[in-house]
């Protein structure tokens, strides 16, 4: 197997492991939902703190199960600007445009988080590696169908959704200063955004502290004391591109499982 086949191989096991094995505590019940903590997160397609964020971060409420917790709105617009006619510049240019509507698109057909995050995912991952122009791959590697999310970005629809969005980030208090910018309870998080999962737990008022939560704490990722997060202003400097590292490293161990299984 070459590398780009084991590099796609990889985006995909990362994607069934952690949305097969963690998404089922999203099915909670009503009773439940009233004490949701809710979590926004205002990004932009390619950013790659953004990226950073939805690949390293954000997809911790599925490793810790801390996704039963929580009512998670992605908002793809961050920088942009709205112009004259309602036309809207993005910071990276067309194509983040373009990738912000494909995105925003995704989120109004398949409404579940277990079937838009996925692909947003597949996405962003598409973008650390510098591939974002293959984003359409991302169907075919979750066996999504196509048509609703192409009929939307290319029509009306899209643009609507993508002045929806810009509307709501433009209403932001405080407003948003740069992006990755998370909010949890309408509380901005600023740099520490990174610690988001801490302010979750605090936020938290169900009947009983979740274990996840207790972990969180006794490997310091407490509020007090969080080391600062990583941002994008509208001044965007680039970074080093490490997504593959631990993921490579978590799979490992099944990777050698599966290529015991295809020589029996």
């Amino acid at each position: 197997m070459d590398s780009k086949s084991k590099t796609s191989l990889l985006v995909l096991i990362k994607i069934i492991l952690v949305f097969t094995s963690c998404l089922i505590p999203v099915l909670a019940s009503s009773n439940h939902n009233e004490k949701l903590v809710s979590v926004d997160l205002y990004y932009e397609t390619l950013c790659p703190d953004c990226g950073d964020f939805i690949l390293n971060h954000l997809v911790k409420l599925f490793h810790t199960k801390l996704i039963s917790l929580v009512h998670l709105n992605l908002v793809p617009y961050g920088n942009a600007r709205l112009g004259s006619n309602h036309t809207i510049s993005c910071q990276h240019g067309p194509y983040e445009c373009l990738l912000n509507t494909v995105e925003a698109c995704a989120i109004d057909a398949w409404p579940e988080l277990n079937k838009h995050f996925p692909f947003i995912y597949c996405i962003e991952a598409l973008v650390q590696e510098r591939k974002y122009l293959q984003w359409e791959t991302c169907y075919e590697k979750l066996g999504l169908d196509p048509k609703p999310v192409n009929e939307c970005y290319k029509s009306e629809a899209g643009k609507e959704l993508e002045l929806q969005y810009g509307a709501e980030t433009d209403a932001l208090q405080p407003p948003h200063r740069y992006v990755p910018w998370v909010v949890v309870d309408g509380q901005p998080l600023y740099e520490d955004y990174e610690n988001f999962l801490s302010y979750i737990c605090k936020a938290y008022k169900g009947p009983a502290v979740p274990t996840s939560c207790s972990e969180l704490s006794l490997r310091n990722f407490d509020v007090v004391g969080a080391k600062p997060g990583h941002f994008v202003s509208y001044k965007d400097q680039e970074k080093g591109l490490a997504l593959w590292a631990r993921i490579r490293s978590a799979m490992a161990s099944w990777m050698s499982q599966m290529n015991m299984v295809a020589l029996e």
